[in-house]
């Protein structure tokens, strides 16, 4: 069941596709490698429950931790320095639906000139390894600066975020933290600046900041573009959140992978 639950996260399929998925796509043929029959195949019902279950007994996120052990004990994970960042992930804003109400909890924020409605998932990165450590789940309108406490796992000696965390080390929830913060200087701020020998170090300092920071797109790049997991699938919070590490553990499993391979090559006994 559980790996099952690990096509459907790759996916990005629903109860019922991932049981169509297992009887008539390339999922079935994989299946093969462990003896599931065709009859043993679980219907959504089946997948329902198995979901409640790791839901009830908060079983995703000790999944989560657990990677993350297993990837330090293996010296993948430096836990020197630490990138932080949110990712927007859309909810349905309809109110065509029985309970005639848009997704519970989901609510509405700016961001440029567009609006978005849905929750931000927001993580704390490995800056070495590029690895996730900490995943937190609000709804869209929530501060980025205001998770950055959550997103550190107080070993790291230094911390980078983009322009929405300036200020974070002059937050109440980060006077005890000992961690020194490389946060991005807001755009207009930079453009405002005279022409000259005064700007031009500001503009490398910031690139080279940005370099560091980019390290942390990678896992957003695999829950969006690999795991095609763009748009929240259940209602409230609590479930998407239990999702989310489902997703980022997962991803964590792709970053060793690829961080083993560029150090062994394609040698599948070494990855």
């Amino acid at each position: 069941m559980l790996r099952i639950y690990f096509l459907r996260q790759w996916y990005g399929l629903s109860d019922e596709g991932l049981e169509d998925a297992l009887y008539h796509s390339i999922a079935m043929r994989a299946l093969a490698d462990i003896d599931l029959a065709v009859e043993d195949v679980p219907d959504a019902t089946t997948l329902l429950k198995f979901r409640r279950l790791l839901l009830k007994h908060d079983l995703t996120r000790k999944l989560f931790d657990e990677i993350g052990i297993s990837l330090c004990e293996r010296g993948l994970m430096m836990k020197e320095g630490t990138l932080v960042d949110t990712m927007i992930i859309e909810a349905p804003p309809s109110t065509k639906n029985a309970e005639k109400s848009r997704a519970p909890e989901m609510l509405q924020t700016k961001k440029g000139n567009a609006w978005h409605f849905g929750m931000k998932a927001h993580i704390g990165v490995d800056a070495e390894s590029g690895l996730v450590h900490n995943v937190v789940g609000t709804a869209v309108n929530e501060l980025d600066v205001s998770q950055a406490h959550a997103l550190l796992h107080v070993h790291e000696q230094e911390a980078f975020g983009d322009a929405g965390y300036v200020g974070v080390d002059k937050r109440e929830e980060m006077k005890d933290v000992s961690v020194k913060w490389h946060v991005a200087a807001k755009r207009g701020k930079i453009k405002a600046m005279q022409e000259g020998p005064l700007k031009d170090p500001v503009i490398a300092l910031e690139k080279a900041k940005a370099q560091i920071r980019a390290r942390v797109e990678h896992p957003f790049h695999i829950i969006k573009n690999l795991f095609r997991h763009r748009k929240v699938r259940y209602k409230g919070l609590v479930k998407n959140t239990a999702q989310l590490f489902s997703l980022f553990g997962l991803a964590n499993l792709v970053i060793a992978r690829n961080l083993l391979r560029s150090v062994h090559g394609s040698n599948p006994s070494c990855v």
